[in-house]
């Protein structure tokens, strides 16, 4: 079974079965990172361009790396020295980037909606690297990769999301994959900073931190967007990380195997304390891997890929 798009644009958009696969293949994909030399014939001949409307390190970086450990032509186009900048419109850059010979785009835009745009312009593969409010697929897969590598499973687990769940596209994307495979999911804020009716999506929602953190498999912390305290959500950046920081306390009240993750880039000491973050317990250095080989598997499969095991041979 393969996927059934041609594209990837949000995690709302796949069955729990083809989330598997996309694990499943990532796992050949990290013994290749491994290696010492890092490289594949898979996508060889096959053109990947990095689109990217909005700043980004680890999402770029990881796109580029995942292209050329597996052979692809990969082409970073930067916004603010191309034609978008002189008033290009999406249509007709899709239609540009179409002419070239394009296989696979990836793109990261400030607009909701942005990728799904595209995907109707272009007969190239697009995948979403995060647009707007809404989704950041890529991140909830290397998430859910990094738990079930380390835990085994996700089905059955308790996963607390911690931190801005109204304005965070991670939040949306780790919501919607969690809860099909079958993890119980909660999420945790200043009641500013959850949506009103997340019940919907089927998690709970919790105004103490402490609470919410009891007895959970899992802890994500959210980066609390420092451009967003301006705006009344929250008395001060002080006051939130004494009301939700993740100190070693709290972190405490979960199992004691509970896994510590952040999707980057980290507040240290505001969202989460340092002790915290290099903790034992803390795989957030793992993510930044799995990222790789995650995003490897994206790039195999919508390329008209098989068998996992048929890229190591």
């Amino acid at each position: 079974m393969g996927l059934k798009h041609k594209d990837l644009l949000g995690i709302q958009d796949l069955s729990s079965e083809e989330i598997r696969l996309i694990l499943e293949t990532a796992e050949p994909m990290k013994d290749i990172i491994r290696r010492q030399i890092k490289k594949v014939p898979t996508l060889r001949g096959k053109a990947v361009i990095n689109l990217f409307y909005e700043p980004s390190t680890r999402t770029r970086t990881s796109f580029e790396l995942a292209g050329k450990y597996m052979s692809a032509d990969t082409i970073n186009i930067s916004t603010s020295t191309s034609s978008v900048v002189k008033g290009e419109s999406l249509r007709d850059t899709a239609k540009t980037l179409e002419v070239m010979g394009a296989d696979i785009v990836i793109i990261r835009h400030s607009a909701a909606g942005a990728p799904h745009i595209l995907s109707k312009y272009i007969s190239a593969s697009v995948i979403n690297a995060g647009d707007g409010f809404h989704e950041h697929p890529t991140q909830a897969l290397l998430d859910m990769f990094t738990i079930k590598e380390k835990k085994g499973r996700i089905d059955g687990l308790k996963v607390a999301v911690v931190g801005d769940i109204l304005h965070s596209r991670v939040a949306r994307s780790n919501i919607w994959g969690f809860t099909k495979m079958g993890a119980e999911v909660r999420v945790i804020g200043p009641s500013t900073l959850l949506p009103p009716g997340i019940e919907k999506l089927g998690v709970t929602p919790y105004t103490s931190i402490e609470e919410g953190l009891s007895g959970v498999d899992v802890i994500m912390v959210l980066r609390i967007q420092l451009e967003r305290q301006q705006k009344g959500l929250f008395p001060t950046i002080r006051e939130y990380a004494r009301l939700f920081g993740v100190t070693p306390e709290r972190a405490g009240l979960a199992r004691p195997d509970a896994l510590i993750m952040h999707p980057g880039p980290m507040n240290r000491g505001v969202e989460i304390s340092p002790e915290v973050a290099d903790s034992m317990q803390s795989v957030i250095n793992e993510q930044v891997t799995n990222g790789v080989a995650v995003r490897m598997a994206l790039l195999y499969l919508l390329a008209g890929g098989g068998s996992p095991h048929e890229i190591i041979d």
